[in-house]
């Protein structure tokens, strides 16, 4: 099982899609507070409709109590700042996908100690970057792709 993380995500509608995403996946979602919504917002529900349900799905004060809580996974933080692009690592079951938040990205605080693990989508130099749900699809679905789509049909 793969594992997505929003830290600090914004706009419902991105975090429904992200849930929708993952439940079709079989990927777990962590969400890290604060949420810039309500997990009640009509708007995040809508974006999920009838997923909801099939979400695994956890909520974290922090980047500190996930990595407390999986001292033994790797991380990956998905930055424009990356060294390596996301389709130049080997994947493994258990591997955490770390997106930052839609208006401001990772902290670069976190971003200095993990510069070995900073991985970026490739874009044209004058587009800022994707939409935060269409970043986590395309990385988590290559990363699928790399252990041969376990447990999908």
């Amino acid at each position: 099982m793969m594992h997505v993380v929003l830290y600090q995500p914004e706009i419902p509608a991105n975090t429904g899609n992200i849930a929708r995403t993952c439940a079709v996946t079989g990927s777990f979602l962590h969400l890290v507070r604060p949420l810039g919504f309500s997990t009640s917002d009509r708007y995040l529900k809508r974006a999920g409709l009838d997923y909801w349900p099939l979400v695994k799905l956890s909520y974290h004060d922090g980047m500190e109590e996930i990595f407390s809580a999986f001292p033994g996974n790797r991380f990956f933080f998905l930055t424009t700042r990356g060294a390596l692009f996301y389709h130049q690592v080997a994947y493994r079951p258990g591997d955490f996908l770390v997106f930052g938040r839609e208006t401001a990205g990772l902290p670069p605080e976190l971003l200095a100690e993990k510069k070995d693990r900073c991985l970026r989508i490739p874009m044209a130099g004058e587009v800022r970057s994707l939409n935060l749900a269409n970043s986590v699809a395309v990385v988590l679905y290559e990363a699928l792709r790399r252990q041969d789509f376990p447990g999908l049909v």
